[in-house]
C-alpha cells in the first residue's frame, strides 16, 4: 500500500497542480521511483491510496500501464491509516499482512528483514527504522531495553536518532478492529493505541539511503538522491528482483 491521499502543504507552491508524489524528479514522477523500488523488492501486487488530486496519480498509473497497480481514492480526507483503511477494505486483497509506505519518500533498504520480522507470533505489526545523523524534522524511535520492541514515539530532537521511516508491516487480524469512515493516523492513534493495549510492536533498524520530499529544501536534493542510488549506470545490466509477493 502506497499512501498517496496527502495535500503536500509545506511544498504546495512548488507544485500547484500536482499531488506531492507527482513531484518532477530525476526526469520521472517521484511516484514512479517509489514503484521501482517496490517492484524491485518482489512486491507484485500494489495498491496507491489516493486523495488530493488523486484524479492526476490515477491517469498516471493508467499512462504508465504499470502491472499489479491499482488506485484506492478515499471518500474524504480520512489520515494516513484513515486512507489506507479505505483501500485495503475497497482492494478486493486479502494477505496475511499489509506492507504500508509513504508515497513522497523512499527508504532504500531491503525488506526482507522487514517481512521476516512477522513471523514472530508475538508481532503485530513493524516499523522500518532509518538512523540519521541529524533527526530534528522527525519524530524518532525509542526502543525497550532488548532493542526489538518499540517502546514509545519521541518528540523531534536534533542530533543522530532513529527515526520512523514511514514504511510499515501490519498483520491483516491486527487492523480488523480498527475504526472505519474517520480520520485516523498511523503514528499518533493506531501505534499509540496498540502499545498501551500492551501489544508488540517491533522495529527493525538500518543503516539505509532516505528522503523524503516534504519541503523545498529535500525537494531540491531529489533529483541527486536518485540519480545516485537508484539508476542504473548501464541499462543492459538491471539489478536483480527478488521473487514477486
Amino acid at each position: 500500500m502506497v499512501l498517496a491521499g496527502g495535500e503536500g502543504t509545506r511544498i504546495r507552491h512548488l507544485l500547484p497542480d500536482l499531488p506531492k508524489p507527482l513531484a518532477p524528479v530525476a526526469g520521472q514522477p517521484f511516484l514512479h521511483w517509489v514503484l521501482q523500488y517496490l517492484t524491485g523488492e518482489g512486491i507484485g501486487s500494489i495498491v496507491i491510496s489516493t486523495g488530493y488530486l488523486g484524479n492526476r496519480i490515477e491517469d498516471f498509473v493508467a499512462d504508465a500501464g504499470h502491472p499489479g497497480v491499482q488506485c484506492r481514492r478515499e471518500p474524504s480526507p480520512l489520515g494516513t491509516a484513515g486512507g489506507f483503511l479505505f483501500a485495503a477494505d475497497t482492494s478486493g486483497l486479502s494477505p496475511a499482512a499489509w506492507l504500508v509506505c509513504n508515497g513522497d519518500s523512499l527508504a532504500l533498504a531491503s525488506l526482507e528483514p522487514l517481512i521476516r520480522s512477522i513471523d514472530d507470533p508475538a508481532c503485530v505489526a513493524t516499523i522500518l527504522g532509518v538512523r540519521v545523523d541529524d533527526a530534528a524534522r522527525y519524530g524518532t524511535l525509542e526502543l525497550d531495553p532488548s532493542g526489538q520492541w518499540l517502546a514509545r514515539f519521541a518528540e523531534k530532537r536534533p542530533g543522530a536518532g532513529l527515526i520512523n521511516a514511514g514504511v510499515y508491516l501490519l498483520r491483516a487480524d491486527c487492523i480488523q478492529a480498527l475504526p472505519r469512515g474517520r480520520a485516523l493516523s498511523f503514528e499518533f492513534e493506531v501505534f499509540t493505541t496498540l502499545l498501551d493495549c500492551g501489544a508488540k510492536v517491533a522495529v527493525v533498524a538500518v543503516d539505509a539511503p532516505f528522503l523524503d520530499i516534504g519541503t523545498a529544501e529535500s525537494l531540491r536534493r531529489a533529483d541527486q538522491f536518485v540519480r545516485t542510488h537508484m539508476i542504473v549506470k548501464n541499462p543492459s545490466e538491471p539489478p536483480p528482483r527478488r521473487p514477486a509477493r
